[in-house]
């Protein structure tokens, strides 16, 4: 396995070009759920190229009913790119890593707000906990990241315009291939 670069600017050129319309190579979620994550993994996938096909927990898109819950579910893609960390690179991976994920495909880290950059994605919380959307970072205004979305289509838009009780943000430290 080799350890492949995250090309931020990719997945932002891709959220730019997507982000008021819907790319016909995947199925829209609006209407069943939201399509805020899976619009996040197409622009993760435009920046590493590759998927991780383990059944269940892997994260792929084939099509709308050949797919894994981290493809579009927001609890599902943070606990898959977390997740995926495996194989030692990082003293705080979680053991499960190695077998959520197998190592292939993108990996990342829970960073604080400070830390983002182009390219990784905020998860946005109730006070309950719970998570329910999942923006791409896509540029700043001074500290404010600005992101992209699908669902409530947006591009550029400041983070503190939306409404949320809680917050995490998802650094993509890169992928794994073959």
């Amino acid at each position: 396995m080799r350890r492949i670069a995250y090309n931020r600017n990719a997945a932002v050129e891709y959220a730019r070009r997507w982000a008021y319309s819907r790319n016909p190579n995947y199925y829209n979620f609006d209407d069943v759920g939201g399509d805020c994550t899976s619009f996040a993994s197409q622009c993760l996938y435009a920046g590493t190229g590759v998927m991780n096909f383990t059944p269940v927990y892997g994260w792929y898109y084939l099509s709308s009913n050949e797919r894994t819950a981290s493809w579009t579910g927001v609890e599902y893609f943070y606990n898959f790119l977390t997740g995926n960390l495996g194989n030692g690179e990082y003293e705080n991976a979680s053991t499960i890593g190695n077998v959520i994920g197998l190592g292939y495909g993108p990996f990342a880290k829970e960073v604080p707000v400070e830390e983002v950059e182009i390219g990784d994605f905020i998860q946005l919380g109730r006070a309950t906990g719970d998570f329910y959307h999942t923006p791409i970072v896509v540029g700043f205004s001074g500290e404010m990241p600005l992101v992209a979305a699908h669902t409530y289509d947006a591009f550029n838009r400041p983070l503190n315009t939306y409404d949320y009780d809680r917050l995490r943000c998802i650094h993509i430290l890169g992928a794994r291939t073959d």
